[in-house]
Protein backbone atom coordinates (compact mmCIF):
# COMPACT_ATOMS: atom_id res chain seq x y z
CA UNK A 1 0.00 0.00 0.00
CA UNK A 2 1.38 3.44 -0.86
CA UNK A 3 1.86 5.72 2.10
CA UNK A 4 0.15 9.16 1.74
CA UNK A 5 0.00 12.47 3.74
CA UNK A 6 -2.17 15.57 3.85
CA UNK A 7 1.02 17.75 3.35
CA UNK A 8 3.06 15.99 0.75
CA UNK A 9 6.81 16.32 1.36
CA UNK A 10 9.29 16.66 -1.44
CA UNK A 11 12.82 15.63 -0.48
CA UNK A 12 14.26 18.24 -2.84
CA UNK A 13 13.08 21.04 -0.51
CA UNK A 14 14.95 19.76 2.57
CA UNK A 15 18.22 21.71 2.07
CA UNK A 16 16.26 24.92 1.49
CA UNK A 17 14.35 24.53 4.77
CA UNK A 18 17.51 23.90 6.75
CA UNK A 19 19.18 27.01 5.30
CA UNK A 20 16.13 29.17 6.05
CA UNK A 21 15.99 27.96 9.63
CA UNK A 22 19.70 28.65 10.15
CA UNK A 23 19.34 32.15 8.65
CA UNK A 24 16.40 32.96 10.93
CA UNK A 25 18.34 31.74 13.96
CA UNK A 26 21.37 33.91 13.03
CA UNK A 27 19.14 36.96 12.61
CA UNK A 28 17.63 36.43 16.06
CA UNK A 29 21.09 36.11 17.61
CA UNK A 30 22.29 39.27 15.86
CA UNK A 31 19.24 41.22 17.06
CA UNK A 32 19.77 40.05 20.62
CA UNK A 33 23.46 41.07 20.51
CA UNK A 34 22.61 44.57 19.21
CA UNK A 35 20.00 45.13 21.94
CA UNK A 36 22.41 43.92 24.64
CA UNK A 37 25.16 46.29 23.43
CA UNK A 38 22.81 49.30 23.44
CA UNK A 39 21.79 48.53 26.99
CA UNK A 40 25.45 48.47 28.10
CA UNK A 41 26.42 51.81 26.48
CA UNK A 42 26.31 54.91 28.75
CA UNK A 43 25.22 58.49 28.08
CA UNK A 44 28.45 59.45 26.30
CA UNK A 45 28.43 56.46 24.03
CA UNK A 46 31.14 54.69 26.03
CA UNK A 47 30.75 51.34 27.80
CA UNK A 48 29.90 51.54 31.48
CA UNK A 49 32.14 49.79 33.98
CA UNK A 50 30.90 48.10 37.11
CA UNK A 51 31.89 51.19 39.12
CA UNK A 52 29.50 53.37 37.06
CA UNK A 53 32.10 55.60 35.36
CA UNK A 54 32.68 55.95 31.61
CA UNK A 55 35.72 54.22 30.20
CA UNK A 56 37.62 55.75 27.28
CA UNK A 57 39.11 52.46 26.18
CA UNK A 58 38.17 48.83 25.89
CA UNK A 59 40.03 47.77 29.03
CA UNK A 60 38.14 45.42 31.27
CA UNK A 61 36.92 46.96 34.53
CA UNK A 62 38.91 44.44 36.54
CA UNK A 63 42.19 45.27 34.79
CA UNK A 64 44.43 47.39 37.10
CA UNK A 65 45.79 50.76 35.89
CA UNK A 66 49.47 51.03 35.06
CA UNK A 67 49.75 54.15 37.27
CA UNK A 68 47.64 52.92 40.17
CA UNK A 69 44.54 54.98 40.97
CA UNK A 70 45.56 57.94 38.79
CA UNK A 71 43.59 56.55 35.86
CA UNK A 72 40.41 56.35 37.92
CA UNK A 73 40.97 59.91 39.14
CA UNK A 74 41.10 61.34 35.61
CA UNK A 75 38.09 59.33 34.47
CA UNK A 76 35.91 61.07 37.03
CA UNK A 77 33.92 64.08 35.91
CA UNK A 78 35.04 67.68 36.66
CA UNK A 79 32.41 68.10 39.35
CA UNK A 80 33.70 65.02 41.19
CA UNK A 81 37.31 66.21 41.00
CA UNK A 82 36.41 69.71 42.26
CA UNK A 83 35.17 68.47 45.61
CA UNK A 84 38.21 66.32 46.34
CA UNK A 85 40.20 67.42 49.38
CA UNK A 86 43.37 66.24 51.09
CA UNK A 87 42.82 63.26 53.31
CA UNK A 88 43.35 65.34 56.47
CA UNK A 89 40.74 67.91 55.42
CA UNK A 90 41.25 71.65 54.89
CA UNK A 91 44.10 73.42 53.11
CA UNK A 92 47.79 72.66 53.34
CA UNK A 93 48.29 75.67 55.64
CA UNK A 94 45.68 74.34 58.06
CA UNK A 95 47.46 70.98 58.23
CA UNK A 96 50.79 72.50 59.27
CA UNK A 97 51.91 72.40 62.87
CA UNK A 98 51.19 75.85 64.44
CA UNK A 99 54.87 76.35 65.27
CA UNK A 100 55.84 75.78 61.62
CA UNK A 101 53.12 78.17 60.43
CA UNK A 102 54.33 80.90 62.80
CA UNK A 103 57.95 80.38 61.74
CA UNK A 104 56.97 80.57 58.06
CA UNK A 105 54.97 83.77 58.49
CA UNK A 106 57.82 85.37 60.46
CA UNK A 107 59.69 85.86 57.16
CA UNK A 108 56.96 88.19 55.90
CA UNK A 109 57.00 91.93 56.47
CA UNK A 110 54.09 94.08 57.67
CA UNK A 111 52.50 94.82 54.24
CA UNK A 112 52.88 91.21 53.07
CA UNK A 113 51.23 89.83 56.20
CA UNK A 114 48.34 92.25 55.80
CA UNK A 115 47.89 91.29 52.13
CA UNK A 116 48.01 87.59 53.02
CA UNK A 117 45.12 88.04 55.46
CA UNK A 118 42.93 89.25 52.56
CA UNK A 119 43.36 86.16 50.33
CA UNK A 120 41.00 83.60 51.87
CA UNK A 121 39.59 82.37 55.16
CA UNK A 122 42.40 80.01 56.10
CA UNK A 123 45.10 82.56 55.21
CA UNK A 124 43.27 85.26 57.19
CA UNK A 125 43.14 82.99 60.20
CA UNK A 126 46.86 82.20 59.89
CA UNK A 127 47.89 85.82 59.21
CA UNK A 128 45.90 87.09 62.21
CA UNK A 129 47.53 84.65 64.58
CA UNK A 130 48.84 86.52 67.63
CA UNK A 131 52.12 84.57 67.69
CA UNK A 132 52.95 85.65 64.14
CA UNK A 133 52.46 89.34 64.99
CA UNK A 134 54.49 88.99 68.18
CA UNK A 135 57.36 87.51 66.19
CA UNK A 136 57.08 90.32 63.62
CA UNK A 137 57.03 92.94 66.39
CA UNK A 138 60.26 91.58 67.89
CA UNK A 139 61.88 91.49 64.46
CA UNK A 140 60.92 95.06 63.48
CA UNK A 141 61.11 96.84 66.83
CA UNK A 142 62.52 95.40 70.05
CA UNK A 143 62.56 92.24 72.16
CA UNK A 144 62.55 94.26 75.38
CA UNK A 145 58.78 93.87 75.63
CA UNK A 146 58.68 90.08 75.49
CA UNK A 147 56.78 89.92 78.80
CA UNK A 148 54.16 92.46 77.66
CA UNK A 149 50.63 91.16 77.07
CA UNK A 150 48.87 93.72 74.83
CA UNK A 151 45.26 94.31 75.73
CA UNK A 152 44.01 94.04 72.12
CA UNK A 153 46.57 91.53 70.85
CA UNK A 154 49.94 91.87 69.14
CA UNK A 155 48.52 92.87 65.77
CA UNK A 156 46.86 95.96 67.24
CA UNK A 157 49.96 96.66 69.34
CA UNK A 158 52.15 96.42 66.25
CA UNK A 159 49.94 98.87 64.35
CA UNK A 160 49.98 101.39 67.23
CA UNK A 161 53.76 101.08 67.60
CA UNK A 162 54.28 101.58 63.88
CA UNK A 163 52.08 104.70 63.97
CA UNK A 164 54.19 106.15 66.80
CA UNK A 165 57.43 105.33 64.96
CA UNK A 166 56.07 107.11 61.87
CA UNK A 167 55.04 110.25 63.76
CA UNK A 168 58.43 110.29 65.46
CA UNK A 169 60.13 110.15 62.04
CA UNK A 170 57.90 113.02 60.86
CA UNK A 171 59.14 115.07 63.82
CA UNK A 172 62.75 114.84 62.58
CA UNK A 173 61.71 115.52 58.99
CA UNK A 174 60.11 118.75 60.20
CA UNK A 175 63.36 119.73 61.92
CA UNK A 176 65.26 119.12 58.69
CA UNK A 177 62.72 121.16 56.67
CA UNK A 178 62.46 123.87 59.39
CA UNK A 179 58.66 124.08 59.01
CA UNK A 180 57.23 125.94 62.00
CA UNK A 181 53.62 125.43 60.86
CA UNK A 182 54.12 121.66 60.62
CA UNK A 183 55.78 121.66 64.04
CA UNK A 184 52.78 123.52 65.45
CA UNK A 185 50.42 120.84 64.13
CA UNK A 186 52.58 118.06 65.55
CA UNK A 187 52.47 119.32 69.15
CA UNK A 188 49.38 119.07 71.35
CA UNK A 189 47.93 122.50 72.07
CA UNK A 190 48.08 122.26 75.87
CA UNK A 191 49.73 124.14 78.73
CA UNK A 192 51.48 121.05 80.13
CA UNK A 193 53.61 120.22 77.09
CA UNK A 194 57.36 120.57 77.66
CA UNK A 195 60.47 120.75 75.52
CA UNK A 196 64.11 120.44 76.58
CA UNK A 197 66.48 121.14 73.70
CA UNK A 198 70.07 119.98 73.39
CA UNK A 199 71.19 123.28 74.87
CA UNK A 200 69.63 122.23 78.18
CA UNK A 201 66.94 124.95 78.19
CA UNK A 202 63.42 124.00 79.34
CA UNK A 203 60.28 125.42 77.74
CA UNK A 204 56.81 124.81 79.20
CA UNK A 205 53.44 125.40 77.55
CA UNK A 206 52.47 125.33 73.89
CA UNK A 207 53.32 128.96 73.08
CA UNK A 208 56.73 128.81 74.78
CA UNK A 209 57.56 125.57 73.01
CA UNK A 210 56.62 127.06 69.61
CA UNK A 211 58.75 130.13 70.33
CA UNK A 212 61.70 127.85 71.06
CA UNK A 213 61.30 126.06 67.75
CA UNK A 214 61.02 129.36 65.89
CA UNK A 215 64.34 130.38 67.43
CA UNK A 216 65.89 126.98 66.58
CA UNK A 217 64.83 127.19 62.95
CA UNK A 218 66.42 130.63 62.60
CA UNK A 219 69.88 129.08 63.06
CA UNK A 220 71.33 128.50 59.59
CA UNK A 221 70.32 125.42 57.66
CA UNK A 222 68.17 122.55 58.79
CA UNK A 223 69.82 119.66 60.58
CA UNK A 224 69.47 116.17 59.12
CA UNK A 225 69.59 113.94 62.18
CA UNK A 226 70.50 110.28 61.79
CA UNK A 227 68.21 108.27 64.06
CA UNK A 228 69.44 105.05 65.65
CA UNK A 229 68.34 102.57 68.32
CA UNK A 230 64.67 103.60 68.35
CA UNK A 231 62.65 101.99 71.16
CA UNK A 232 58.89 102.48 71.59
CA UNK A 233 56.43 101.68 74.36
CA UNK A 234 52.70 102.16 73.89
CA UNK A 235 50.09 102.26 76.66
CA UNK A 236 46.59 102.78 75.23
CA UNK A 237 46.54 106.57 74.64
CA UNK A 238 50.16 107.33 75.62
CA UNK A 239 53.51 106.36 74.13
CA UNK A 240 57.16 107.26 74.58
CA UNK A 241 60.17 106.84 72.33
CA UNK A 242 63.84 106.67 73.25
CA UNK A 243 66.56 106.98 70.62
CA UNK A 244 69.98 108.24 69.68
CA UNK A 245 70.18 111.19 67.27
CA UNK A 246 73.45 111.79 65.41
CA UNK A 247 74.32 115.07 63.71
CA UNK A 248 77.45 113.59 62.14
CA UNK A 249 79.72 110.61 62.66
CA UNK A 250 82.45 112.49 64.58
CA UNK A 251 80.28 113.99 67.31
CA UNK A 252 78.52 111.88 69.90
CA UNK A 253 74.77 111.27 69.78
CA UNK A 254 71.96 113.14 71.48
CA UNK A 255 70.04 110.84 73.81
CA UNK A 256 66.41 111.73 73.18
CA UNK A 257 63.07 110.95 74.81
CA UNK A 258 59.86 111.86 73.00
CA UNK A 259 56.41 111.43 74.57
CA UNK A 260 53.16 111.32 72.59
CA UNK A 261 49.46 111.32 73.50
CA UNK A 262 46.60 109.97 71.41
CA UNK A 263 43.73 112.44 70.85
CA UNK A 264 40.88 112.25 68.32
CA UNK A 265 42.49 109.47 66.31
CA UNK A 266 45.94 111.08 66.08
CA UNK A 267 49.21 111.03 68.00
CA UNK A 268 50.52 114.39 69.27
CA UNK A 269 53.85 115.23 70.86
CA UNK A 270 53.64 116.44 74.46
CA UNK A 271 57.25 116.16 75.57
CA UNK A 272 60.67 116.32 73.91
CA UNK A 273 63.86 115.95 75.90
CA UNK A 274 67.26 115.98 74.24
CA UNK A 275 70.44 115.51 76.25
CA UNK A 276 73.21 118.09 76.17
CA UNK A 277 75.85 117.13 73.61
CA UNK A 278 79.23 116.82 75.33
CA UNK A 279 82.48 117.63 73.55
CA UNK A 280 85.66 116.69 75.45
CA UNK A 281 83.57 116.14 78.57
CA UNK A 282 82.03 119.63 78.53
CA UNK A 283 78.77 120.98 77.20
CA UNK A 284 79.23 122.90 73.98
CA UNK A 285 76.39 125.31 73.06
CA UNK A 286 76.62 125.92 69.35
CA UNK A 287 72.88 126.51 68.95
CA UNK A 288 69.64 125.58 70.63
CA UNK A 289 69.97 121.98 69.40
CA UNK A 290 73.26 121.59 71.23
Amino acid sequence: MENSSIFPFNSSFAPFCVAAAATAFCCLCALWAVRSKKAAVGHGGRPKKSCGCSCSCGVDSHTPYANGSAGERYEKGPATMAVERPMGGGSMMEQLVPEITTHTLSYLDYPSLCRLSMTNTSMRRAANDDSAWKALYHKDFTVEQDSVTPLNGWKSYYAATKAVVNINAIFYNIINERSLSAMGRLWLHADYVKCVHGSGELFTGYNAVMDSWELAFSWGQGIAFQIRDVRVRVLSDMAWVTLKAFVDVESGPFHVTNVFEFHNGQWYMVHHHSSVMLIDGEAEHHNIFG
